[in-house]
């Protein structure tokens, strides 16, 4: 199995430094990590581009032992569609890195369920990573192309209820 880690912190405007000062602090000798940075800051230490197209994406998700990413629901679903339960660092609004704390609430429901793993903090980020370097079955996922449309329902349905709640 490969040693590659994946991040990804998805297309939105808002910068997400936070995450890739993480990867840089962390990053091992002989560990591979290419880091998707969008308008975040390029990671010094990490192989660095600024967007994939979904080839790029796909041929990344394939070869990744590990996935790290923001707590957008595209990225985590595509993840998990090439057998691989991320570990997530949702966007805090916060810090500037969103709008809105909807990626911390959806993720919190996606965990509640054992679908994804979330980093609270670098040190939590920091176990995660190494552990699903050293265990990295414990991250795999049945890989599964899936139903488009039936994804889409699902989804919806998540952020129906997640709006529910809310109100």
């Amino acid at each position: 199995m490969s040693s590659l880690v994946f991040v990804s912190v998805g297309t939105d405007h808002h910068p997400f430094d936070r995450l890739i000062r993480w990867v840089d602090a962390w990053l091992p000798e002989g560990v591979q990590c290419v880091v998707q940075h969008g308008t975040s800051a390029p990671p010094r230490r990490a192989e660095g581009v600024a967007y994939l197209d979904h080839a790029a994406l796909t041929s990344l998700l394939d070869e990744a032992a590990v996935v790290v990413c923001h707590g957008g629901p595209t990225t985590i679903t595509e993840s998990r569609r090439h057998g691989r339960r991320p570990i997530v660092v949702p966007r805090d609004p916060a810090l500037g890195e969103h709008v809105d704390d909807h990626q911390q609430r959806f993720c919190a429901r996606m965990a509640a369920k054992g679908l994804i793993t979330t980093a609270a903090d670098e040190n939590a980020f920091r176990g995660l990573v190494d552990h699903a370097l050293a265990t990295p079955d414990d991250y795999a996922v049945v890989a599964d192309g899936g139903d488009v449309a039936e994804s889409v329902a699902r989804f919806g349905g998540l952020v129906a209820d997640l709006l529910a709640r809310r109100g």
